[in-house]
């Protein structure tokens, strides 16, 4: 669960936002006094350099906010319950935006767009995404990337695991992770081993080029340590809220499947995983800090992608208008939208967590629903309230 748009500008927010802004403002100005290029419109398959991958996230990024969980991993069980109809309506290509952490993988992977955005009110959003960014580019493997995000030695030959099933895989991460853990002589080869990997992940993601602060790193070294300590048994946490029972692992959202019963998340084959591994290699997956409601990030969005020549495809938006109603900043949202170039056929992926009324959507077991709606029907607005907004003209999922 994303919440985009709330407290922005509160003092937990700000502890680690200032330097990120003085220097994102002091970037912007000199790029338009030396009369900074637009991004280049896109070649297939060719990588952005570095240097504009780094200069795109400042550029588009505005203000960061405050939303009370860590959003290490996703809450939405169903999550994955869109896929079948996503790749019934061709939406290959073009630019895929979304927001939060990893489940975005997920339909990058189903979608292969050209390049992706992910944007989140959270900067601490874009430094997870640069700790996975570091870990994938480095990962040939499911079985290497998930050893290393949970801090464990990977098999001997990691080639062998490249047709295994993610069942397969998983079993074997978390059967390591364990023994690793219960062995009190390993233990303290473990956490050397971990330091010396994040030494590597450290170097890795300052090479980006991007402007982060000492606390940004330890930011990012903490994420990685929650991965590492909790192993595939972590899960979504709220702040001040207490856990709910049906908030997934991530081990579950790992070995989710589709509505037909399918496995088909980003790790659930080599060339699923493969798909986003390439595309972060190529700096085509690039994090900004964004509120869908905000004045300034989603339109830069929109400069940038006409400047590439590119159309959204699909926008994953979670239950971020939820909080945007509550608000009342979703007609600020549907402004920032109308400024998006997009495919005639481009689509807004949502999860709703409903109580007390059903959505038409909604697939038994599952507590929360993942839809699907015609971004045209989105940007016509003309909506009555949230529930409107999340069944109109609502896509089938089988």
């Amino acid at each position: 669960m994303i919440a985009a748009g709330r407290v922005a500008g509160s003092p937990a927010a700000r502890s680690g936002l200032e330097r990120w802004t003085w220097l994102v403002v002091l970037v912007a100005a000199a790029a338009c006094d030396a009369g900074q290029p637009p991004a280049r419109s896109l070649e297939a398959q060719e990588p952005i350099p570095r240097a504009e991958f780094a200069a795109l996230v400042q550029r588009i990024s505005e203000d960061g906010g405050y939303f009370d969980t860590d959003n290490l991993i996703s809450n939405e069980t169903g999550y994955l319950n869109v896929m079948d109809a996503l790749g019934r309506r061709g939406l290959q290509g073009g630019a895929y935006v979304g927001v939060g952490p990893d489940q975005n993988y997920s339909y990058i992977a189903q979608l292969r767009p050209d390049v992706a955005f992910l944007t989140d009110v959270r900067r601490d959003n874009v430094l997870q995404h640069l700790l996975l960014k570091a870990l994938i580019e480095h990962a040939p493997t499911r079985v290497e990337f998930l050893s290393a995000l949970h801090g464990v030695t990977p098999p001997a030959d990691p080639s062998t695991w490249e047709g295994a099933s993610v069942e397969a895989v998983v079993a074997w991460v978390d059967s390591a992770w364990a023994e690793e853990r219960a062995d009190p002589e390993r233990r303290g080869d473990a956490t050397a081993d971990f330091d010396a990997l994040h030494d590597r992940v450290r170097s890795a993601i300052d090479a980006y080029g991007l402007p982060l602060s000492e606390s940004d790193f330890v930011t990012i070294r903490r994420f990685h340590r929650s991965f590492a300590d909790q192993g595939l048994s972590l899960r979504f946490t709220s702040f001040g809220r207490p856990p709910r029972p049906y908030y997934p692992t991530y081990r579950q959202l790992t070995l989710e499947t589709d509505v037909d019963g399918d496995r088909v998340s980003y790790l659930a084959s080599s060339e699923r995983y493969a798909v986003v591994r390439d595309m972060h290699r190529a700096n085509r997956i690039i994090p900004v800090v964004g509120d869908l409601a905000g004045r300034s990030a989603l339109r830069a969005l929109g400069d940038v992608m006409r400047e590439m020549g590119v159309e959204l495809r699909a926008f994953y938006v979670s239950n971020v208008e939820f909080y945007l109603w509550q608000l009342r900043t979703f007609d600020r949202w549907l402004g920032n939208a109308r400024a998006l170039p997009a495919n005639g056929d481009a689509v807004v992926i949502r999860s709703y967590f409903g109580n007390f009324r059903g959505h038409p959507s909604a697939v038994p077991g599952y507590y929360a629903t993942q839809t699907l709606q015609p971004w045209s029907t989105l940007v016509a607005g003309g909506f009555s309230g949230y529930w409107e907004t999340i069944t109109r003209d609502v896509i089938p999922l089988d």
